[in-house]
């Protein structure tokens, strides 16, 4: 008893200093008078994204609600409204130290130049999923790890890494035979490998759309920070359009730069009369109403209020509810989100400039398992 009566007092003395902070993941519930701006969004343009998430969630936890929504039909804003406040519970996600804040990037379809054929104006090569890449579901084996994935190849009767993204630039032997299509710019290629998916116009004026397939099993690697560390660019300047200026400025350096990323995307060719790119949950983003989340944080589907700024000069407000449909290699972290823009010059402005500072609040339906972590079961 005089033990705990002491502790308590030494930790008033210390004025707080014993309290403990919050676990990083999703918090406990909050109010709907949490969420800045609620009122006023258009939640009828996110209903839509949410139709198209319950198409994909399968599990005991969104049954009951995906199937009220799949029987509701259309809605208004504010039935759609009504429908989220009547069956979610909004959950706050902690940083560590229980920080809310975290970056907030944005990411678009890009448009490219190409060919079917390979030729001194389109030498640069697009590739799809080699045969010999082989991946290996984690979670088949070893419940603990779902969701996680092996990545390599066979050499004899050994599983060894597959090759990095330096390996392949000096050998294109290794993905001989792999190739879907020839563009005209080693540096677009790069960043439509960053974006995931994009739009590759052709000599006779049609468009081919290619997405996301596949992945060599190395981690991805900022090749802005990179510059930064290399004194190329200050922290400050680092876009999409600095470092791309940089990069077509130095061709001479642009295999050792680009190197440093091990990873590499594989692509696979996909409907361009499609509204968008397929993202990870396998359904079309929504320009502006998709983002790209850490699924180890937050579930593929559920809906999440957003609250940032946009990257203009008076970094205007952006409240709203987005759809958590898509992951992405750099996108790792508690508070971290990457905006789906859509396409043309307007998407890739925003996109390129996009790193602010933002919250993010998860819509769960009421009951939905969360450990004591606050992470979803």
């Amino acid at each position: 008893m005089r033990s705990s009566l002491s502790i308590f007092l030494l930790c008033v003395l210390m004025l707080g200093a014993c309290t403990t902070t919050r676990p990083p993941g999703i918090g406990s519930p909050v109010e709907w008078s949490s969420l800045e701006s609620w009122e006023s969004d258009n939640h009828g343009d996110a209903w839509n994204g949410f139709l198209k998430s319950c198409q994909k969630l399968s599990s005991e936890q969104w049954q009951e609600v995906c199937d009220l929504a799949g029987i509701s039909g259309d809605l208004s804003d504010s039935e759609a409204r009504a429908f989220f406040e009547s069956h979610f519970e909004v959950r706050p996600v902690y940083a560590k130290d229980g920080e809310t804040q975290g970056l907030i990037t944005g990411y678009y379809e890009p448009l490219l130049q190409g060919s079917w054929e390979q030729s001194e104006e389109y030498p640069y090569p697009l590739y799809g999923v080699p045969e010999d890449l082989l991946v290996v579901d984690l979670g088949a084996v070893y419940p603990q790890l779902k969701g996680m994935r092996l990545r390599g190849k066979l050499v004899g009767n050994k599983v060894v890494p597959y090759h990095d993204r330096a390996q392949l630039y000096d050998d294109q032997e290794l993905l001989r035979g792999a190739e879907i299509l020839w563009v005209n710019s080693p540096v677009d290629l790069f960043f439509l490998h960053v974006q995931g998916s994009g739009l590759v116009e052709l000599a006779d004026g049609s468009i081919a759309a290619v997405g996301y397939a596949n992945q060599n099993g190395h981690p991805y690697q900022s090749i802005g920070k990179l510059l930064i560390e290399m004194g190329e660019l200050q922290k400050e300047d680092v876009t999409l359009f600095t470092i791309r200026d940089w990069l077509k400025s130095n061709p001479d350096r642009l295999n050792e730069v680009l190197s440093k990323n091990p990873s590499y995307v594989f692509f696979e060719l996909r409907d361009a009369r499609a509204d968008g790119p397929t993202g990870s949950l396998n359904v079309a983003l929504t320009p502006r109403r998709s983002i790209a989340v850490d699924r180890n944080v937050i579930p593929l589907g559920a809906p999440v209020w957003l609250q940032t700024t946009l990257p203009n000069e008076v970094q205007s407000p952006l409240n709203q509810l987005m759809l958590a449909q898509d992951t992405g290699g750099a996108i790792k972290g508690y508070v971290r989100a990457d905006v789906f823009w859509g396409r043309g010059s307007e998407a890739e402005k925003m996109a390129g400039l996009m790193k602010q500072q933002g919250e993010l609040f998860v819509l769960l339906p009421r009951g939905f398992s969360i450990d004591g972590n606050g992470a979803y079961q």
